[in-house]
């Protein structure tokens, strides 16, 4: 782990400081920030500009509503419920069916509506949200992943992140839930972070917590080799958020329904930095190349072809 920390470092690996100075203060308005920080603010947005997102079913914002779950639930046995303004995927309760009058949580636990009805009453308090400020909670559509991913995911939904700067995707990973995670594609909690050639869409090295990894710790499959399907559309999806968030440095986070395809499923204005060590290359040198274009172009789907071009060879 140490000699692979070396070689991204002597590569010029993008610091935590240095993506503070240099890229996020320096690209990222905070004006906007509202932009993303607030998850219904940005799926309203994205639904305005025509792109797709999980449906949502209703937004609970005062204690009293929780009293009415019974109603808000009827008929639903299948969601997701998360904080508006959470972050680093805590306080999302997937739901995935019912059984012997309870509902089934995606790692198979069975809770009441009453547990259901108490994480409602927390991500209210703001125990989940940016700074412990008051939240709202969403109700919305629980994605089914494309079966595609059966073998290199465990108990949850993979999502796939895209670094987007000045409209360009300069580096994208795969985060595969694993039962460590919770069945959560969260890096930090357990799950796998698998790098993907920006020019195929293909699975290539991966780590789980910051350790390179080649199979996935649950499944034993080999994690390298998956192609991702669509993938220009997908990167075309992740352009097009350049002017939806307004924001020059921006991660971007999509899933892949089986039925309805790419849908967005959130933005960030502060993406993390363990992108890098998932596909052994530096974003740093990447960022300087497209910092070095005076002209971008203005179409999506071109920036998605241009990265394609410029990033097509290994590092």
């Amino acid at each position: 782990m140490i000699g692979l920390i070396r070689r991204i470092r002597d590569a010029g690996v993008l610091t935590m400081n240095r993506r503070n100075a240099e890229y996020i203060m320096e690209y990222n308005n905070r004006r906007h920030y509202p932009l993303v920080d607030d998850k219904l603010r940005s799926k309203q947005l994205a639904e305005e500009a025509g792109i797709r997102v999980p449906a949502l079913y209703c937004v609970i914002e005062i204690q009293r509503q929780i009293r009415r779950l019974p109603e808000l639930l009827a008929g639903r046995d299948d969601f997701v419920i998360k904080p508006a303004h959470g972050s680093g995927g805590t306080g999302i309760l997937v739901i995935a069916g019912s059984q012997y009058g309870r509902y089934r949580r995606a790692n198979g636990t069975l809770i009441t509506e009453d547990e259901i009805g108490h994480h409602i009453a927390n991500i209210l308090s703001g125990m989940y949200s940016l700074g412990g400020q008051p939240d709202r909670a969403i109700l919305e559509q629980r994605v089914e992943f494309d079966p595609m991913f059966d073998h290199i995911a465990h108990g949850g939904v993979p999502d796939i992140r895209t670094v987007v700067f000045r409209g360009i995707p300069v580096m994208a990973m795969v985060r595969l839930p694993t039962r460590r995670s919770d069945g959560k594609a969260n890096l930090h909690q357990g799950a796998l972070g698998a790098g993907l050639d920006i020019a195929t869409g293909e699975t290539t090295t991966a780590v789980c917590l910051d350790r390179p990894v080649t199979r996935h710790p649950d499944t034993g499959a080999p994690i390298a080799g998956v192609r991702i399907p669509d993938w220009h559309d997908l990167l075309t999806l992740a352009a097009r958020c350049y002017s939806l968030a307004q924001l020059g440095y921006l991660g971007v986070d999509v899933v892949l329904d089986y039925h309805q395809g790419p849908m967005m499923l959130e933005l960030n204005a502060r993406p993390g930095l363990s992108i890098q060590l998932a596909n052994r290359a530096s974003l740093l040198h990447r960022l300087r190349r497209i910092e070095a274009m005076e002209r971008l172009p203005h179409n999506p789907e071109v920036r998605a072809a241009l990265a394609r071009e410029m990033f097509s060879d290994p590092e």
